[in-house]
């Protein structure tokens, strides 16, 4: 039951909303003020009815203030603005950043989180081991431990439950699970640490720092915008700094030199290469690929569709990063030569396979036709450059390469942004800054030599 107390010309109203972790009891208020007329019996009334509503919002959780805890705050937060709003991969990250944000700042009230708190806490995620180690590297030839025991890939993972694409990755030089590596090394018989190395640790990286950085920010400014606080305390908080780096990519004799080795690959591998080296399409994007979205007749590839892995839910299809990643890329012929012949491959094996074959319409798959991981493309594209030789990129770089020889050609950084799903071209001069500059400046020394070269014929 409300409490009414009377306060010179207005009334506060006091509601109680149980307890809080430490037992403490949690009361809700707010004031209220008759307007300049009511009487004395039209005020009672209508107070009493203020009363009762604010009691059913304080019920229904639909009011909030500055004494709630972060982590409660976080709760509201999930259940009313992130899950309901964000994509389903977005609403993951965020939650796994949660994981090391609430254990430092959730028990802190809303309306005593300072500038100070965050500060603290951005000092202990630059510590030393704070990176998660959850990857394992194989340090034995799994090639050769599979010749030598006679066991097939096939009949290797139906004995440790894991499947052949994680196997396939370990064989490239991937990276796997510490429950994968697990499995396997109790099949081979060997000790964890005997088979495989852990990879990672190490301090967070600035990038990763921010990341927590604005998640936070995000979040506080929801409780300002829902009026619980009055004010960000991040914005009274300098955002870590990241250093720029420069997009990794590969020159043009590299990419000539990748597209005459990927043809010794299988027609699945070199349709990757040769659509995210003409596209700059994401990795997700390729992954979510499908083959109504490839027009053979006019050369074009629909991007649409975004595939990503989520933990607990498994590979997952979203909508692209941006509206503007929904979009119509012109190919060169080759590519589409190139997604025929993978086509009929894929036909092939589909048949093979008969009722296990799974009719995702997906373009690249696993064996059995089920959509592809997309760390599976990451994994086998760096064991791909390491037997030719190439190492320090990633899959990555073929998207920076494709921006760097349209750069390169004069094409004006509008469509660059186009093409490459930017939703705003700023964000293609920013990635690309050194390239553009350094194309300007070649467009400035023809244009230099052009005039002089006039200049000294005229006078001639």
């Amino acid at each position: 039951m409300a409490s009414i107390e009377k306060r010179g010309n207005s009334y506060r109203i006091i509601v109680s909303a149980g307890l809080d972790i430490t037992g403490k009891q949690i009361k809700r208020s707010m004031t209220w003020k008759p307007s300049p007329g009511m009487t004395e019996r039209q005020i009672e009334k209508e107070v009493q009815r203020q009363a009762v509503l604010f009691e059913e919002r304080c019920r229904t959780g639909a009011v909030l203030d500055g004494s709630i805890k972060f982590a409660d705050f976080v709760d509201v937060w999930r259940e009313k603005y992130a899950e309901p709003q964000l994509k389903a991969s977005t609403f993951a990250r965020y939650n796994d950043l949660l994981k090391r944000i609430l254990p430092a700042l959730g028990h802190i009230r809303l309306d005593r989180l300072q500038p100070q708190h965050l500060l603290e806490f951005y000092e202990n995620l630059r510590e030393d081991g704070l990176k998660r180690t959850v990857k394992y590297r194989m340090k034995i030839d799994f090639k050769a431990y599979l010749k030598e025991s006679g066991c097939t890939k096939v009949s290797f993972a139906s004995l440790s439950g894991v499947g052949i694409s994680v196997l396939n990755s370990i064989t490239q030089g991937g990276n796997v699970s510490y429950e994968s590596a697990q499995k396997v090394a109790q099949v081979i018989g060997q000790p964890l640490e005997k088979v495989f190395e852990s990879v990672g640790g190490g301090a967070l990286s600035s990038k990763t720092i921010l990341h927590y950085h604005r998640l936070i920010s995000a979040i506080l400014q929801v409780a300002v915008q829902w009026q619980v606080i009055p004010s960000n305390p991040c914005s009274r908080v300098k955002a870590p700094r990241v250093e720029r780096k420069e997009a990794e990519y590969f020159d043009d004799e590299e990419a000539v030199y990748i597209l005459q080795k990927i043809n010794e690959e299988s027609p699945a591998h070199k349709a990757m290469i040769y659509v995210l080296l003409y596209t700059g399409m994401r990795r997700g994007e390729l992954c979510g690929l499908e083959w109504s979205d490839i027009d053979f007749e006019n050369d074009i590839i629909r991007i649409r569709n975004n595939s990503v892995y989520i933990s607990g839910k498994g590979i997952t299809t979203t909508t692209p990063k941006t509206e503007s990643s929904v979009r119509l890329d012109k190919v060169p012929h080759v590519v589409m030569e190139v997604l025929q012949e993978h086509k009929h491959a894929q036909n092939i094996q589909r048949i093979a396979m008969g009722a296990d074959w799974q009719n995702t319409q997906r373009i690249f798959t696993k064996i059995n036709g089920a959509p592809i991981f997309p760390d599976t493309v990451s994994s086998w594209f760096k064991g791909f450059l390491k037997k030719i030789g190439i190492e320090g990129r990633s899959l990555k770089s073929l998207r920076h390469t494709n921006a760097s020889l349209m750069i390169a050609s004069g094409v004006d950084v509008r469509t660059v942004a186009g093409r490459l799903g930017h939703s705003q071209t700023s964000t293609t001069t920013n990635i690309y800054a050194h390239m553009i500059r350094s194309a300007n400046e070649k467009a400035a020394d023809a244009i230099g030599n052009l005039l002089t070269s006039k200049m000294e014929n005229n006078a001639g």
